[in-house]
């Protein structure tokens, strides 16, 4: 948690319900601990898609589909969107949850199944294009992702990047981090620095649910 608990709770009491079908997949991923994305991420996604109205969502992370899902209901009616995932366990859920009729802006999503890199490689080799992306996957890699998102981010498109924050620990000194968390406090430091300084990129972080960082390409 990395606001006051009573602010954010009160913040989440004033958002908007989530659909039936969104409650319970999320109070499922939940009892499972699953991670999605907060509360209160949602809220400022939600407030995003529906000031952008996004024609193309490339989003790297599909875990069981929730986000995806989630994106579909608030994005245009003619907007599409393209989810990765490479985990078996997650992969099994968001096959079942992306084709179930009970929610009814599914056919909007379409999942590719592989490794993140290779698959975000080969989007740039078919020349594709997103004005909105959504990158929540293996926080290790997010250096990785950037060259090949920023080939495919149009100009006036936004990334948003989640859970970078760490619970706060990115502000603390490698040696005070555990060894074996140490790589990835390291490269998510990097990365914070390199969008945060890139001409092409404007960037706010903003210290919602896990860290949530803005990219807005110029």
């Amino acid at each position: 948690m990395i606001t006051e608990e009573r602010i954010t709770a009160y913040i989440n009491s004033l958002d908007q319900e989530l659909s039936p079908e969104l409650y319970y997949l999320e109070k499922e991923a939940q009892e499972n601990k699953v991670p999605i994305i907060k509360k209160e991420t949602q809220g400022v996604i939600r407030f995003l898609l529906q000031m952008l109205k996004p024609r193309s969502i490339l989003e790297v992370g599909t875990a069981i589909g929730f986000s995806a899902l989630f994106m579909s209901e608030y994005s245009p009616k003619d907007c599409k969107i393209t989810t990765i995932e490479k985990v078996p366990m997650r992969l099994v859920e968001a096959r079942k949850n992306l084709s179930d009729d009970k929610f009814s802006h599914k056919d909007k999503i379409s999942l590719i199944e592989g490794d993140a890199l290779d698959v975000l490689k080969d989007l740039v080799n078919h020349n594709k294009s997103y004005d909105f992306i959504f990158l929540d996957a293996a926080k290790a890699q997010y250096m990785n992702f950037l060259p090949e998102l920023m080939k495919m981010l149009e100009a006036g498109g936004i990334l948003i990047t989640d859970n970078v924050l760490q619970d706060g620990t990115v502000i603390n000194s490698r040696y005070s981090i555990t060894r074996r968390d140490r790589t990835i406090h390291t490269r998510m430091r990097e990365y914070l620095y390199t969008i945060t300084h890139m001409e092409e990129l404007s960037t706010i972080i903003l210290p919602v649910g896990d860290g949530i960082a803005l990219s807005y390409h110029k």
